[in-house]
């Protein structure tokens, strides 16, 4: 099983990235996410290796956290790699904890080849996924003011306000603590 691959790139396209390793060429599909860091002529990969009947398969990511989510989502029956793949390229991994957290089946339809029945279904089966993705991602900013935006979603939540209304309030705010984002939706929800 392959878990990593570093090397130099040969070729690049978003959905795909040949690595030369030491002579030998491998083709290793990744995310709109892991395309856009791309730096360098050298990058070092987390991989999952998927065998099926008819090929091998490497899926590579710039970031543990995406890999875990990948992996995460193929497991669930129905999601094949391309969808996840799709799923990965849509969201980083703190912005699906957001979606996951918030249950938000119209954020997930928007990934292409997701519908309504598959949507409802991948978020019962990530139900919890969103705090382990967000466990393994929380040395970055973007992790934090995620995880206060979920918080703070959650508390206007349990004051009655609606799923759409607050995601609407909080999109248009900043900060990165849980007080602040409560305090300033909660004068924006007071006026609608």
């Amino acid at each position: 099983m392959i878990v990593g691959l570093k090397g130099n790139i040969v070729y690049k396209e978003p959905s795909f990235v040949h690595l030369d390793i030491q002579g030998v060429v491998h083709e290793v599909f990744i995310s709109l996410q892991t395309f856009a860091a791309l730096g360098s002529d050298v990058v070092s990969l987390f991989t999952t290796q998927i065998f099926r009947e008819d090929a091998q398969l490497l899926f590579g990511f710039l970031e543990m956290t995406e890999k875990r989510m990948f992996e995460r989502l193929i497991k669930i029956n129905g999601v094949g790699p391309k969808v996840a793949m799709a799923i990965c390229s849509t969201y980083s991994p703190s912005q699906f904890a957001v979606v996951i957290n918030n249950n938000d089946v119209n954020g997930l339809k928007k990934v292409p080849g997701i519908g309504p029945k598959s949507a409802g279904r991948i978020l019962v089966e990530l139900n919890g996924f969103d705090t382990e993705l967000l466990q393994n991602h929380n040395t970055s900013d973007e992790a934090n003011n995620t995880v206060a935006y979920a918080q703070a979603s959650e508390a206007l939540e349990s004051l009655g306000f609606k799923k759409d209304k607050i995601a609407k309030a909080l999109s248009s705010l900043e900060g990165d603590d849980t007080p602040t984002l409560v305090k300033g939706a909660l004068k924006l929800l007071q006026t609608v």
